[in-house]
Parts: structure tokens; C-alpha cells; sequence
């Protein structure tokens, strides 16, 4: 029997963008995944923009998507950790993971270290140089306020206005991600200002759509984890080193 003492983490599947039928072959594609790492998984970090849109009220979810659930409650009741990360279009997550899949909700960042190692842990939105706009949305639609106005809409006008929404999205449009090279990368410039003052070892992110290793001061690795509507991209953390990989590429 394997021994479970791995570290995984991905983002930014985006389940429920495109099409019906090619967002059932991206949950397909993650449920063979999950079936490959649960031998050796210690602990999964799902990063954010899991979902294309997902918001709770308080007796509904958005419907779909059951065969990847059931395979991380399959996980979890096996004690495999789970970690969930809201992302940009994920961020209306509240309790349902929690108490469905015995899941931890991680709202911003999270530090961890394993085996010695010190990680810093984002989904990547809002940080860095730049993107004030976003910024100024980010802290409207996490706000008590607007999740209160947000859930007295039925949600067959809610999903539908979300979903209009997120059909502008860059990995929806296919649009070229606007990437600056090496230290002017904004999430870059944004590692090597917080290694000033804090050392970690792996700074990880998601939401870029890039999957990156970038080494930077002190020792440190910038890693990116990619997404999965093209590159089915993740790292993982044998105990001694973090690696990307990609699935069934």
C-alpha cells in the first residue's frame, strides 16, 4: 500500500465555463486525477476558480458537477486533508465545503510549513502592483453587504447574471494572458516585496493561467500553478521539493 505523503495543489479549473459538454470533459479529466493522486495524497490545496461561478444560499448550490464532488468526498472520507482557496470567481464559497466534504475555506493567504519547508499560499487576485479597479470589486463583492443583496435574487437570475458575467472572462474568451517577463511579472514583484520582510521557501499562486517555476531572491521559488481548461497543470510536494506536472498531456 502507498504511502501517503504528498502535497498537491491546483487551481483554477473553472468548472461550468464553455460549453456543457466541454466542462463535463474538464470534470472528467479532474475526477481521473483525483483517482491517480488519492494513493499518495496527504493533503490536497484546491487554489481557487474551482468553479466558474458558485454561490451559496442558504438551502441552494449551483447544480452539477457531482461526479468530481462525490470523488473529493471520496478523499476526504478517506483522510486525505482538503483546501479550499476562493478565487476571483469562486469567492461566494461559505460553509457547504466544510460541512459537506470536511474542507478548510481559506478566504486570502494561508502560510503552512512541511518538513521544514515554509510555504505562502494565494489564489493571486488583487496582489501586486496595478489592477485598482479589481481591487476596489474584490472588496465590494466580498463585502456582507453585497452577499446579502446578491442572495435575495432567485437564483434563476442570479446564476444567469453571473454566468452573462463570466462569459467575458479571459480564459472563457480565450484571451492571451498579459504577462510581463521574469521580475516584472506583477505576482513576481509582489513575492520579492513581501521577501523582505518574511522568508518562505515556495510562494504558490494560481490565477495567472500560467504555469511557471521562477526562482527569486534568497533561495525562494515563485510557482504558478496554471489552470486546467488547456494545460491540466498542478505542483506537488514530495517532502523534499515541489514539482509542476501536467495531467495526461
Amino acid at each position: 500500500m502507498a504511502i501517503r505523503n504528498k502535497i498537491y495543489f491546483a487551481s483554477d479549473f473553472h468548472l461550468g465555463t464553455g460549453t456543457y459538454a466541454s466542462s463535463r470533459q474538464r470534470e472528467d479529466r479532474l475526477v481521473r486525477w483525483l483517482d491517480m493522486i488519492k494513493t499518495d495524497a496527504a493533503e490536497v490545496f484546491l487554489m481557487g476558480d474551482v468553479f466558474d461561478f458558485w454561490f451559496e444560499y442558504k438551502t441552494v448550490v449551483p447544480k452539477g458537477y457531482v461526479r468530481f464532488l462525490g470523488k473529493l468526498a471520496e478523499l476526504s472520507d478517506s483522510g486525505i486533508k482538503l483546501t479550499f482557496f476562493k478565487g476571483n470567481h469562486d469567492m461566494w464559497m461559505f460553509d457547504y465545503f466544510e460541512r459537506e466534504l470536511g474542507a478548510t475555506i481559506i478566504s486570502n493567504e494561508l502560510e503552512i510549513e512541511r518538513n521544514g519547508k515554509k510555504f505562502y499560499l494565494h489564489h493571486g487576485d488583487g496582489l501586486g502592483p496595478g489592477d485598482t479597479f479589481y481591487k476596489f470589486l474584490k472588496r465590494f463583492f466580498r463585502s456582507g453587504f453585497c452577499q446579502w443583496l446578491f442572495a435575495r435574487i432567485h437564483p434563476n437570475f442570479g446564476v444567469g447574471l453571473a454566468n452573462y458575467w463570466s462569459s467575458n472572462s479571459r480564459i472563457a474568451n480565450e484571451k492571451k494572458e498579459d504577462h510581463k517577463p521574469g521580475e516584472q511579472e506583477w505576482l513576481v514583484i509582489f513575492c520579492n516585496d513581501l521577501l523582505k520582510s518574511h522568508f518562505y521557501d515556495y510562494l504558490v499562486f494560481g490565477h495567472r493561467h500560467k504555469p511557471l517555476d521562477i526562482a527569486l531572491n534568497n533561495k525562494s521559488r515563485y510557482i504558478n500553478l496554471g489552470e486546467w481548461v488547456h494545460a491540466s497543470s498542478y505542483a506537488v510536494f514530495d517532502g523534499e521539493d515541489i514539482q509542476l506536472h501536467y495531467f495526461e498531456k
